[in-house]
């Protein structure tokens, strides 16, 4: 019997990788968790805390309605972006130069900056210089984000529909063209309609698309911070401040190292815990359809 010895020289090409993480984001993460169970006073001069800075976090009520805040912002985000990017995908052309245009035309949102996306609804939404402001005005609605907070919660969420719906657009056209054309032909040859050829063959081969775009667009909805940052501030009042936005006024604005460290381990906890959950749910659903579909 020949035994061959497993050749593991392959992990050298990966070894540098590896360091690069160490480096990146294994020791910084270290040093938050050290920070977290820590009082902080100097340079020289740290106590132990144990678990007091999470306790406090826990029980802080202005974090928990930014965490409120937060997770109702990134579902409703969800609920408008996955289904608009995927009736985007499907009406968006197959080939052809018209299909390279309408490609070329849909990326131009996600080119720009996130700090220049705010400033842009900024000034987009004043009264006196934006078109939206402006013609809101002329059709006498009252519409201010600066003193009503529903008006800025729409504006902050029409923004973010716009900026980052061309992700999910992009990500469905590619699974929807990764699909053969015999699934196509074999519907028209059923007689299929238009609804059971996207429930029966496009909707399930864009099963794992659809787990990318949901994971990437909650991950990044959840530490959404520069967008609402410069269009609003947090306000009115604190009704857009959001977990990201009380973070780095803890840490940066307060210095307090020990608290903003604990808050940030919460954060990172609670963004994987959530990503498990729905990467779970949608892979669950996956497998408990049928495998064949009538039309």
């Amino acid at each position: 019997m020949n035994n061959k010895v497993p050749n593991n020289r392959a992990w050298l090409l990966v070894l540098p990788m590896l360091v690069l993480v160490a480096f990146s984001a294994i020791i910084p993460l270290m040093t938050v968790v050290n920070y977290s169970v820590q009082d902080v006073l100097g340079p020289n001069a740290r106590f132990f805390t144990g678990t007091e800075w999470f306790q406090s976090m826990l029980n802080d009520d202005a974090l928990q309605a930014a965490f409120l805040r937060q997770i109702s912002f990134s579902l409703i985000i969800l609920a408008i972006q996955i289904p608009l990017g995927i009736g985007i995908a499907l009406i968006m052309p197959k080939r052809g130069w018209q299909a390279s245009a309408v490609l070329i035309l849909i990326t131009l949102p996600l080119l720009i900056p996130w700090n220049v996306v705010g400033s842009i609804w900024q000034i987009f939404t004043r009264g006196d210089i934006g078109l939206m402001g402006w013609g809101l005005r002329e059709l006498g609605i009252e519409y201010n984000i600066t003193r009503n907070a529903g008006d800025a919660w729409v504006t902050i969420i029409l923004m973010d529909v716009w900026h980052w719906t061309p992700l999910v657009a992009m990500l469905c056209y590619s699974g929807l063209r990764s699909i053969p054309e015999a699934y196509y032909q074999a519907a028209r040859i059923d007689r299929a309609s238009k609804w059971a050829v996207f429930r029966y063959i496009q909707l399930p081969k864009l099963t794992n698309v659809l787990v990318i775009a949901v994971l990437l667009r909650f991950m990044h909805s959840f530490m959404i911070y520069a967008e609402p940052f410069v269009l609003t501030g947090g306000g009115p009042g604190s009704a857009t401040t959001f977990l990201s936005q009380s973070l780095t006024t803890m840490a940066v604005g307060q210095q307090d190292l020990g608290p903003s460290a604990a808050f940030s381990l919460i954060y990172f906890l609670v963004i994987l815990l959530v990503s498990w959950v729905f990467y779970t749910t949608i892979m669950n659903m996956q497998k408990d359809k049928p495998p064949h579909g009538g039309a």
